[in-house]
């Protein structure tokens, strides 16, 4: 019993034909027409009718970054797309001849996590994406936490410092403007473009490349530089601090840290349970949850997606 699973990136869309273990069979990446909504709508059908080919397949689903609602049919705001208010469901399936299922990226990533990643075994997961942004997944009691207008576990949007620094929501101070990869670069250039010794390494880096990328900072990171690390592990002293917070209201048995700046490893994930531990409520008198690095790389949402509309349509 196969299902296609499509993630909707802004540069890329990935998509693969994925069978009942959450094993991708074939799979193809093409870039993201952003810019073209219909041209986007048509891309994605003909992926899904391409994946599909040859195979008998139950319905499909689509992963996207955003906010989905309740129904799973309409994305309702899309930032990297320019989505709002969109029928993706309706467009899609009127050009297939298979059901079709929208989820948030981030929703679909953390059930390949809970599914068939390093939460098996959990009842209560969450996980966190740490990337361009800050991503997140709230599974309890084995579902999918979605909330009553769909958009749940936008965790990368708690607020974490009052009248704190601008986040692209519209408010100030949320985790996202201070765990994020884009925030990890901001610090990175200010950094660099300091007097301060410790921003050596990447003052060099942005001098060879011509610009300080996170390809430099990753490198830099890499390297062991005492600038580099020291702002990984603020960045993982945030998230380990909104983990704490989390415990407090969601009691889950794991957290998961995945997204591109999570390949930085125990690099990462110390300071997380560090700041974590530092700050639970109630330390030495509740268990301690685990926090653990993503098992999927890139093929997360192609995998939950799948495996959400295979669990919805069969």
């Amino acid at each position: 019993m196969f299902t296609v699973g499509i993630d909707i990136g802004g540069t890329k869309i990935a998509s693969a034909l994925v069978d009942q273990h959450g094993q991708l069979i074939r799979e193809k990446r093409v870039p993201t027409p952003a810019n073209d909504s219909a041209a986007l709508t048509e891309t994605v059908v003909q992926l899904i009718r391409e994946m599909s080919e040859g195979h008998t397949v139950i319905g499909a689903g689509v992963a996207a970054a955003g906010f989905i609602d309740a129904d799973q049919a309409n994305i309702v705001y899309a930032p990297n797309l320019s989505w709002r208010n969109e029928p993706l469901k309706a467009q899609l399936e009127a050009q297939l001849d298979i059901p079709v299922l929208i989820e948030n990226d981030a929703n679909a990533a953390g059930w390949a996590e809970y599914r068939f990643g390093v939460g098996q075994g959990t009842k209560h997961m969450v996980m966190l994406t740490i990337g361009t942004g800050v991503g997140g997944a709230i599974i309890a009691d084995s579902r999918l936490l979605r909330g009553g207008f769909g958009i749940a576990a936008e965790l990368g949007h708690m607020r974490v410092v009052p009248d704190g620094r601008p986040c692209g929501c519209g408010q100030n101070g949320c985790l996202e403007s201070y765990g994020s990869g884009t925030a990890l670069l901001k610090s990175a250039k200010e950094l660099a473009n300091s007097n301060l010794p410790q921003g050596s390494r990447l003052r060099q880096l942005q001098d060879d490349a011509g610009e300080l990328t996170g390809n430099e900072v990753y490198t830099a990171i890499l390297e062991r530089d005492p600038g580099a690390l020291g702002l990984l592990s603020d960045l993982g002293s945030w998230i380990g601090q909104a983990i704490a917070s989390l415990t407090a209201i969601l009691d889950p048995e794991m957290v998961v840290i995945g997204g591109g700046v999570s390949a930085s490893g125990d690099l990462l994930l110390n300071p997380i349970r560090e700041a974590y531990l530092k700050h639970l409520p109630a330390r030495g008198f509740r268990p301690e949850l685990e926090i653990k690095a993503a098992g999927f790389l890139n093929d997360a949402g192609l995998v939950g997606v799948a495996d959400l509309a295979r669990k919805a349509l069969s």
